[in-house]
């Protein structure tokens, strides 16, 4: 027999979900050889996520079977509050098993999944939102621009093409060391990448003022909830092809895939830092292009060339 009523009976008031669920993914089955600096990596991925989007959102993290170390961080953070949504899996589920239980569980209207080894950039959420909701029957934006197959972006380049209030560019619109910088974070050849960069030309978007590429990927997207729900249930029997199909599945549905023009997200991989080295090494060459460009102003060279003319002068016309 009950002794006494429910305290629940009596609460009136509950808390409401975020409009917007960022999920992110995670494994780390140990913390060794290839996954020596993911837990590193997972807390980069999680900080960016939480201090680089000014909008408000519930996060939540699908752990998928890691090592006691990594769950214990992630309970600590989601007793902290970092965390809002937090489910520990005792195995690996594979990336569509995982995704049958995120994006069934997600209780926000829009979705932004992503691995864990992303790192994002300063209003990569208000970016993609913005071309979200400017772009008619979106299904997928990622935060950065990269080459992506063609054949999954069909009926996106056909919806571009037969718009007369459309603008519609094709060409080397990704700049190369911004192309570069994500294929050699795949692990990628400098000499597949260069020859990638040639032959292929990217194509873009542009409606009411907002601009997007034309693509996007499995590994980070937003999304809307009742969009991404008509490609549930997915293989749990296969760890990675079944979610690859995700891209192709999207534009036979003819739902639009789209990119910001501009990089909000880089893919991490396994470590930090190879791409701190990077990030080190683009701001000393984007240093070097602006004081170079600044030496080369006709003012400012004028007025060099006439001191050091002076300078020669006065020590070897005497």
């Amino acid at each position: 027999m009950r002794i006494g009523q429910n305290p629940a009976k009596f609460v009136n008031k509950v808390s409401k979900p975020a409009e917007i669920t960022v999920s992110v993914l995670n494994y780390i089955p140990y913390q060794q050889g290839f996954y020596a600096e993911a837990l590193d990596v997972l807390k980069a991925c999680l900080n960016s996520i939480r201090s680089e989007s000014k909008q408000s959102f519930d996060l939540m993290v699908f752990d998928n079977g890691s090592c006691e170390a990594v769950q214990d961080f992630l309970l600590q953070e989601f007793r902290n509050h970092n965390i809002q949504f937090l489910i520990l899996s005792e195995k690996n589920l594979g990336k569509g098993g995982a995704w049958n239980i995120i994006f069934d569980a997600a209780p926000g209207e829009f979705i932004a999944y992503a691995d864990s080894d992303v790192y994002f950039h300063k209003d990569w959420l208000d970016e993609s939102l913005k071309i979200m909701k400017a772009f008619p029957n979106v299904g997928m934006v990622t935060a950065r621009p990269f080459f992506t197959k063609k054949e999954f972006s069909t009926n996106t380049i056909n919806w571009a093409k037969s718009q007369p209030n459309v603008l519609f560019e094709t060409g080397k619109l990704i700049p190369w060391d911004t192309f570069l910088e994500f294929d050699l974070s795949l692990g990628q050849e400098l000499s597949a990448i260069e020859s990638e960069y040639q032959t292929n030309d990217i194509e873009k978007v542009t409606l009411n003022g907002v601009s997007a590429i034309i693509g996007g990927s499995h590994w980070q997207f937003l999304t809307r909830k009742n969009i991404i729900k008509e490609f549930l249930p997915f293989d749990m029997e296969r760890p990675m092809g079944q979610v690859k199909l995700l891209d192709k599945r999207m534009n036979e549905l003819g739902f639009m895939r789209l990119m910001t023009p501009e990089p909000y997200a880089d893919n991490m991989s396994n470590t930090l830092k190879v791409n701190s080295i990077e990030k080190t090494q683009n701001k000393k060459n984007s240093k070097n292009k602006f004081i170079f460009s600044l030496l080369d102003f006709p003012m400012v060279k004028k007025i060099l060339l006439t001191i050091h003319h002076r300078i020669f002068m006065f020590y070897y016309d005497r």
